[in-house]
């Protein structure tokens, strides 16, 4: 798929007795299926960056994030695809054998360099990436999660037509794909993103400043859902995992349980308690991941907790 390229988005409906009973339309974006590796939201938050590494004559890139990180994964494949060469630059202690992410990030190509997380904090700091250049040569550097000014230019571009919808809602991780969609929605629609971290309040700030950044303005169209975080990043319990192997079962559609997940559990449950009114029409994005369930289900053995399906 060329970088230039809008790829074509299919969008399915969702039947389910609650949407019935509260007179509700709820479609969900098939983001997922958009690239096989480069998955969902991670290609649109990449495309512009790669045309822009290129544009400026760099032939590597260096990112950062966790062992389990969609970003990691994402960079490496697309890195293989369209000519780069990457590094990842992991949080924490280097534990082998890889798990899934980085064992397929690696064979990507992807050289990984593991960190201790005291170190890792200083990841954004000018002086930190000056040293890192200076070990691997000149980089074209991307933050943790791949959230930037060109990110938010990328996701702008997921929704097609904000006015089909009342509401657009889709999961946060770092804030650039929701700033992507507040700037497309410029106030045509409401803009519900689900925290998929504990204490999300801080999201408010983060994508302000993408949106700042990238177009110079700040929007008032979007609310931060804190309610569905399941604990914090990565963790759920039988609730959220039975909810996702019922939906998988119910709708054939397969959710992740970082991201996705928690928002469709939040959006199913919004819906239960009556804060959508009749007639609403729902859009909700399905971000991609899939692959951190393989992880997931390695994490979470012990405990009985697995998705199924994967």
């Amino acid at each position: 798929m060329q970088l230039d390229h809008i790829p074509e988005i299919n969008t399915q409906k969702i039947s389910h007795k609650l949407l019935d009973e509260h007179q509700v339309q709820l479609d969900m974006l098939r983001l997922d299926q958009v690239h096989s590796h480069i998955s969902g939201n991670k290609w649109f938050k990449l495309k512009y960056n790669l045309l822009e590494a290129r544009k400026r004559g760099y032939d590597t890139l260096l990112t950062f994030g966790g062992a389990f990180s969609n970003h990691l994964y994402a960079t490496a494949a697309a890195g293989n695809e369209y000519g780069f060469k990457t590094i990842g630059i992991v949080r924490g202690e280097k534990v082998l054998p890889f798990n899934y992410t980085l064992a397929f990030a690696e064979e990507q190509g992807m050289h990984l360099k593991f960190i201790g997380r005291a170190e890792y904090q200083q990841k954004g700091s000018k002086k930190f990436q000056e040293q890192l250049q200076n070990e691997f040569g000149p980089c074209y550097i991307l933050p943790e999660g791949g959230s930037n000014a060109l990110a938010v230019k990328g996701c702008t571009e997921i929704i097609q037509d904000p006015k089909a919808y009342d509401y657009l809602c889709c999961s946060i991780g770092t804030g650039g794909t929701i700033s992507g969609i507040i700037e497309k929605a410029q106030n045509k629609a409401q803009v519900l993103g689900f925290s998929a971290l504990k204490g999300g309040g801080f999201l408010y700030d983060e994508i302000n400043k993408l949106t700042q950044d990238h177009s110079g303005t700040q929007y008032a169209n979007y609310l931060i859902s804190e309610d569905y975080h399941f604990g914090g990043y990565a963790k759920a319990d039988a609730a959220l995992v039975s909810f996702i192997n019922q939906f998988k079962k119910e709708q054939d559609i397969l959710l992740d349980p970082i991201y996705t997940g928690k928002m469709m559990y939040g959006i199913m449950d919004m819906i239960e308690k009556g804060y959508f009114k009749a007639e609403s029409k729902i859009l909700a994005v399905h971000s991609g991941g899939l692959q951190g369930i393989i992880g997931f289900n390695e994490r979470y053995e012990k405990k009985n907790l697995r998705i199924l399906g994967s």
